[in-house]
């Protein structure tokens, strides 16, 4: 493929740039670019090199976007964005909602028939589940745990939903990375969608810990989280002599537990990775869907590393209990990292860019597990991301597009009429 331009934006045809990926899957692709300064010479830049992956990456992926200030919340949305051409859609704006705050969602399978999305505050707090095209609002709160869920993770089976519940605190800093979060109260529960049931268990709801981002195992039978010791978060005396917030004490560790989905019971609770380990804190687990590997985000602090520069990728060989850092980190915050079906591709947030916007990259990861150069999700105009002043995050990998319209999911999560409450089931809790 040759292509010329003046202005030294380079558009690639879609139609030949498919066309040269699909004849030469596993085969080297060379770049080599040429210039000519406004005296008519002609320089000639090092050829770029890389190679093409013999595996697709999944069609779709679905993300969120809003602006980079925390008070530019009442203004986001769900897109979902085909990674084979340039079209965008929505999903759910919250301009046709009551301006929530829509946390997560996540799919089944990496399938759009079976998946659910958080929303906060106003009438609309909710999770909003769709089952094979019909979408019910339910309210998972329950008298024992008041909080919306969060942090979702489907079970293998597809019948039951794994979250956290608590109250997070934001706070900011005068130097450094602006804005902050302090998970200080979260439990992981179980919502069962043929009951309509949550349940939980002190294992995994300590009161004495903070429990977090829930991932099940590709066969069901355990449930990882991240679990940190509960402290004080106001414990610690400035010299001054007035409190602080001790959030650099917070290093969460990932924890398993083992499950019996027959029985719906739970059986011991053991530590995967400590932070005393690696000596950072663990976040994020996502396992890849042949059980074998676990990436996952560490950093100084805390369980949202979005907003810490220290955040990088890890992959654990969960067989052989081996970890390490990936090659595709950067010097800035990465995270909210997502598996492709086939296991042979990850999607992620990065701030590498410019360390405030967020941008989905995606990286090849080979069956050792090393990960290729990470690219940004591209975009029709070179210019994009230099003039967007929106963050992407939450990217996730899904095989087809989401067919319920905004215009549905915005009316279910006004309604009252078909609206589920779930209740507590004391027996399993």
């Amino acid at each position: 493929i040759e292509i010329q331009s003046r202005s030294g934006a380079v558009l690639i045809p879609p139609k030949p740039w498919r066309r040269l990926l699909s004849e030469n899957a596993g085969m080297p692709l060379t770049v080599d670019v040429f210039a000519r300064d406004s005296t008519g010479r002609w320089r000639r830049f090092d050829s770029t090199a890389a190679t093409v992956a013999r595996e697709p990456a999944d069609a779709y992926i679905v993300y969120r976007k809003f602006g980079p200030l925390f008070n530019q919340w009442k203004k986001m949305g769900i897109y979902q964005r085909c990674i084979e051409t340039f079209e965008e859609k929505p999903v759910l704006i919250n301009r046709l909602t009551a301006n929530n705050c829509m946390n997560c969602h996540n799919f089944w399978n990496k399938e759009t028939g079976r998946w659910l999305l958080h929303m906060r505050g106003g009438p609309g707090t909710s999770m909003l589940l769709t089952i094979d095209g019909k979408t019910t609002k339910i309210d998972t709160r329950t008298p024992v745990h008041k909080s919306p869920a969060g942090y979702p993770a489907w079970h293998p089976s597809g019948d039951r939903i794994a979250y956290s519940a608590g109250k997070p605190l934001q706070f900011f800093h005068t130097v450094g990375e602006t804005r902050d979060e302090l998970d200080r109260m979260l439990d992981v529960l179980v919502y069962d969608i043929p009951s309509n049931t949550v349940s939980t268990t002190p294992l995994i709801s300590d009161p004495d810990r903070i429990e977090v981002w829930p991932e099940w195992s590709k066969d069901g039978r355990f449930l990882y989280f991240c679990s940190a010791p509960k402290i004080d978060a106001f414990a610690v005396k400035s010299k001054a002599g007035e409190d602080s917030l001790a959030y650099g004490r917070i290093k969460f560790d990932l924890m398993r537990i083992a499950y019996d989905p027959s029985q719906k019971s739970w059986g011991r609770l053991e530590t995967v990775l400590a932070s005393k380990e690696t000596g950072l804190s663990i976040a994020q687990p996502k396992i890849s869907p042949d059980g074998r590997f676990l990436v996952c985000t560490m950093s100084e602090y805390g369980s949202f590393p979005v907003f810490h520069g220290s955040a990088d990728l890890y992959l654990l060989d969960l067989a052989r209990g081996q970890w390490k850092k990936l090659e595709l980190n950067s010097d800035r915050a990465e995270g909210y990292h997502s598996w492709s079906s086939d296991g042979r591709w990850i999607v992620f947030s990065s701030k590498r860019r410019d360390t405030q916007f967020t941008a989905p990259y995606f990286s090849h990861i080979d069956s050792a597990g090393h990960a290729s150069r990470p690219f940004p999700l591209p975009q029709k105009t070179p210019g994009f991301y230099g003039a967007s002043l929106d963050v992407f995050n939450v990217p996730e990998f899904v095989k087809e597009r989401v067919r319920v319209s905004p215009q549905v999911l915005a009316r279910i999560s006004y309604t009252k009429k078909d609206a589920l409450t779930a209740t507590l089931d004391r027996d399993a809790k």
